[in-house]
């Protein structure tokens, strides 16, 4: 599968964890763990990745060419991690990909396909009825400002991201014929979660 142009990859994995219990990024899948298995998958068709973890936070092995940043700012969610991954690819790659280290069913071509769409917008992001799913999304890196504007006002939600930005909105049903269980967003944020997408992968 060849990489798109100008897009990187961005995976958060600084979050608490805290309703799993343990870090989900070292969640066992198969001969790897989540994190690695997600930057695998994401590394078929964007580059470069960036990882976003939190300081001090110990991480798998992962490619050498995989870059690590750390989010500073503690306790700023996603948003920060936005940031902090934008940093990391500026002046690289014009738009990035950004996805959550706990969806080990993420398919590239789920991937691709929303890439593919952000044409001019400024993101691209799928949405299930009205739910929006901001870390399976693609945006562009000029934003930038924007996320920094937000992290000082203390506006924490990616969705706030959205005012004043031009947002191509994917119905995930036009994904179905690429994955038609939409099991790319397909997430472990609980133990029970953990055992559902093991038992639905066979590992």
């Amino acid at each position: 599968m060849s990489l798109l142009a100008g897009i990187g990859g961005i995976v958060l994995c600084g979050g608490k964890s805290s309703r799993m219990g343990q870090p989900k990024a070292w969640l066992p899948f198969g001969n790897e763990v989540f994190l690695q298995r997600v930057v695998r998958l994401l590394s078929e068709v964007v580059s470069p990745i960036v990882v976003v973890a939190a300081p001090g936070q110990e991480l798998p092995p992962l490619p050498p060419d995989v870059l690590i940043s750390r989010d500073e700012r503690e306790a700023q969610g996603p948003v920060g991690g936005l940031a902090a991954g934008f940093a990391a690819l500026r002046g690289q790659v014009s738009a990035a990909y950004v996805s959550a280290c706990d969806v080990p069913l993420l398919k590239p071509e789920v991937v691709r396909r929303i890439c593919e769409q952000l044409g001019d917008a400024d993101i691209a992001i799928p949405v299930d009825a009205k739910f929006p799913h901001p870390l399976a999304a693609v945006y562009r890196l000029s934003l930038e400002a924007r996320l920094n504007e937000l992290l000082d006002a203390g506006r924490l939600r990616p969705v706030f991201l959205w005012e004043g930005a031009t947002v191509h909105q994917i119905p995930v049903t036009d994904l179905s014929d690429i994955d038609p269980d939409l099991d790319s967003f397909r997430n472990a944020n609980t133990p029970e979660e953990f055992a559902a997408i093991r038992l639905r992968a066979g590992v």
